[in-house]
């Protein structure tokens, strides 16, 4: 009898050092996470002091070295404040929030910008971030008012949200898997008007997508070209990728997180068949690293001498953390995700007081452009953070 409680008691102390060596682990994290930003917030302002004016957020480290800020308008001028946002939610520090405030505010007039479809990236990782955390009723209007700017490049006719402007000899009406990740804030305004417009978009855009953008084997394509008058697709492309029929690792990234969040809001099991199945498609993939951090797209010809791509594993973790608590798979997600911080955490952050504040390594922007290959990127902080978030809530469950 005994031996017996003896046994039982170890058994409880090793359940418990487990857990809190879990634990450690996402604090260790926020820790380094801390530190660097504390960084790079004086790097901001120096930048600012030296450069031009119109920087206002920072996005990467150009070749030189030297911090890339970015004007309000650039799609990753919101991801400096959500980094902010999440630093404060997880120690509730006021410093953090004296900073979040600051740097949202120079995104305000985003709210009016028409001619960009990338407002959830802007705006809702910002300000959705801070109305959530705050209820302050100014980011509520921000929040609204960029939803109707936004469903006003809506066509009904594609039954889609248009992604870009530019490009237009190549696609008349081109919709990016990417802009799966603007209709969380459709989502909410609908949630916080009772107006259902918003959310019928939103769902309009992610059915089309369903439809369009994903193979037999559930990878997607990046571009789907339209023709806007009739609704028909015309090309099919893979813009950021090696090839159109390749699958780009972020757009892989793009297309899981959004299905999992447009379930979420939504009920629909059609979108949470779609992101087991993109699931499925990305952890299975032959070319999918042991570490589970992707080369930049799968089916590059070098494989494995190509470059990871830091933000798609960020993207990655952070929608697993998130469908497996939908998911009958749920053990095997969060497990992978776990493995996947494991990896950013131990092998791919940037020492400390390195990267002018970055947090993380070795993320690629477009290497077909030659644009941001093997840098640090803002975004990819900004979903490591989220994810890391996501994994000590499902922790304390």
């Amino acid at each position: 009898m005994m031996y017996k409680k003896l046994y039982f008691l170890l058994l409880s102390l090793l359940l418990v050092f487990s857990c809190t060596a879990q634990q450690t682990d996402v604090d260790r994290a926020f820790r380094h996470a801390e530190k660097q930003t504390g960084i790079m917030l004086n790097a901001v302002e120096k930048e600012k002091k030296e450069g031009d004016g119109k920087g206002i957020s920072p996005r990467n480290l150009e070749p030189s070295g030297k911090l890339r800020l970015v004007h309000s308008g650039d799609w990753t001028s919101g991801f400096f404040p959500g980094v902010l946002w999440y630093l404060y939610e997880y120690n509730r520090d006021s410093v953090w929030l004296k900073n979040a405030e600051t740097f949202t505010a120079g995104i305000e007039k985003e709210k009016w910008n028409a001619g960009t479809h990338d407002m959830g990236f802007k705006v809702y990782c910002s300000f959705g971030n801070g109305y959530r955390l705050t209820k302050n009723r100014d980011y509520r209007d921000v929040i609204v008012q960029s939803a109707k700017t936004l469903i006003k490049r809506f066509n009904p006719a594609v039954g889609a949200i248009r992604s870009w402007d530019h490009n237009k000899d190549k696609w008349k009406f081109p919709v990016i898997i990417d802009n799966m990740m603007n209709l969380e804030l459709l989502f909410a305004a609908t949630e916080i008007t009772g107006d259902s417009v918003f959310y019928e978009v939103a769902v309009s855009h992610a059915n089309t997508t369903l439809k369009n953008h994903f193979r037999k084997d559930n990878s997607s394509y990046h571009v789907i070209g339209y023709d806007p008058v009739t609704g028909a697709v015309e090309k099919r492309n893979t813009h950021q990728g090696y090839s159109d029929g390749s699958a780009w690792a972020r757009g892989q990234a793009w297309g899981l997180y959004g299905y999992s969040m447009c379930y979420r809001e939504t009920g629909n099991k059609e979108y949470l068949q779609q992101a087991d199945k993109i699931a499925a498609c990305i952890l299975n993939h032959p070319n999918m690293p042991a570490d589970l951090v992707p080369y930049w797209d799968f089916d590059a010809p070098e494989i494995p001498n190509e470059e990871r791509d830091v933000s798609a594993a960020a993207v990655i973790a952070s929608a697993l953390y998130e469908l497996s608590t939908f998911s009958k798979a749920g053990k095997k997600y969060r497990s992978a995700a776990d493995k996947i911080i494991k990896s950013l955490s131990t092998v791919y952050t940037a020492p400390e007081g390195g990267a002018q504040g970055f947090i993380l390594l070795h993320s690629v922007g477009s290497k077909p452009s030659g644009s941001e290959v093997d840098v640090p990127l803002v975004y990819a902080d900004y979903y490591y953070l989220e994810a890391l978030l996501r994994k000590k809530h499902l922790e304390g469950k």
